[in-house]
């Protein structure tokens, strides 16, 4: 079993370094639209989308350092502690979760 998990943890860590990948990539992230980019695709905003789209404001919004330069090599580090925290704090939840299950 430890196995098992020291590859997934091997994986998980290459595909947290590989996600900066992502910025040489041409156009927009597909499924991160906001009202603004829907409205312009569908020519209308679902109401349940324009209601709650003021409820949660990203730490990191565009995965970037808030107040951060464009360089290639400060937009890389963000995107990569965006993977870290992502990880941490899904694996975080996962093991608390996966504890509480196994209590009971």
């Amino acid at each position: 079993m430890e196995k098992i998990v020291r590859n997934l943890a091997i994986g998980l860590l290459v595909l947290i370094i590989l996600a900066p990948l992502g910025l040489l990539a041409v156009g927009e992230t597909f499924g991160e639209w906001g009202p603004e980019e829907l409205q312009e695709k569908l020519g209308f905003v679902p109401p349940g989308l324009e209601q709650l789209s003021g409820l949660w404001n990203a730490p990191m919004s565009d995965y970037a350092f808030p107040g951060g330069g464009e360089s290639m090599t400060v937009s890389a580090a963000a995107y990569i502690l965006s993977g870290v925290i992502g990880a941490v704090v899904c694996g975080g939840l996962l093991y608390v979760v996966g504890k509480k299950v196994a209590k009971n």
